[in-house]
């Protein structure tokens, strides 16, 4: 049907339009705009290949072994010195492990009444396998001589950790989380009556707590896995190299721990 409006007449009307404002044109048949976005995806669906329609599964997630129970199984079945050793030197989870020339297990006379635990071996100790060697041990030994006390005779020293942090960093809280129980264990099995807890990091792994300046000169109870003893914490001697001045300090704590073990404290 052709329209009634000549070309001139209807550029008029649509310039009229346009000077008014208009700026949409409204079709005679409403558009379901709706239908043709459904439409649209319909399309694309079916334009895809079929192996992109294949849902591709993700790899299974691997489980991280729990350390710490492994730990404590570990430790548990050691019912002597000798065993929870070969235990430790058996345990791969801990990567210190990789990058350490020797398992750092103890030294002293087990049984003694004092058990002294440090943090971790350094670079002297990780070569002769021994804790407190180097120039933080001899001064150790020092101050244990100053009140009788001897690692041949009256004193069992070992560490939080058996293996030395590359660089002498500090122990990770999840490397001293899956030592605790060896720790505990062999508090247990070398039975000593009082604890000398050396540094910050031991007395973060035994008492739980932390801040050695603070903690030092005051008596704790160490927790029910460690035997409830009396334990002391004392500053290291690596710190008392560098700090001359905290020795007097340690003094007393040492007349402390003498005083302890003669009935008097």
């Amino acid at each position: 049907m052709e329209s009634e409006l000549d070309w001139h007449s209807a550029r008029a009307l649509l310039e009229w339009q346009v000077d008014l404002g208009v700026d949409e044109a409204i079709s005679d048949t409403p558009v379901d705009r709706f239908a043709l976005e459904t439409a649209a995806k319909t399309a694309a669906a079916e334009a895809v290949p079929a192996t992109a329609k294949t849902q591709v599964m993700p790899p299974p997630v691997e489980e991280k072994p729990d350390t710490v129970a492994i730990a404590t199984k570990a430790a548990a079945a050691a019912d002597t010195l000798d065993a929870l050793r070969a235990a430790l030197g058996a345990y791969d989870h801990c990567e210190l492990k990789k990058g350490a020339r020797n398992l750092v297990f103890s030294d002293g006379t087990a049984g003694a009444p004092v058990m002294i635990i440090g943090e971790a071996p350094g670079r002297d100790e990780d070569r002769a396998g021994k804790p407190f060697v180097g120039r933080a041990g001899q001064l150790l030994d020092k101050m244990l001589g100053a009140i009788d006390l001897d690692r041949k005779e009256n004193v069992y020293i070992t560490n939080v950790l058996p293996w030395r942090p590359p660089q002498n960093r500090d122990p990770r809280p999840d490397e001293i989380a899956m030592m605790q129980p060896f720790v505990y264990r062999h508090i247990a099995l070398a039975k000593p009556k009082i604890l000398l807890v050396v540094g910050n990091h031991a007395a973060q792994a035994l008492l739980g707590k932390r801040g050695i300046t603070r903690l030092r000169g005051n008596w704790h109870e160490a927790p029910a896995e460690a035997g409830g003893l009396p334990a002391l914490p004392m500053l290291h001697p690596a710190y008392l190299l560098r700090t001359p001045s905290a020795k007097r300090e340690t003094w007393a704590d040492l007349l402390a721990l003498k005083a302890r073990l003669e009935g008097r404290g």
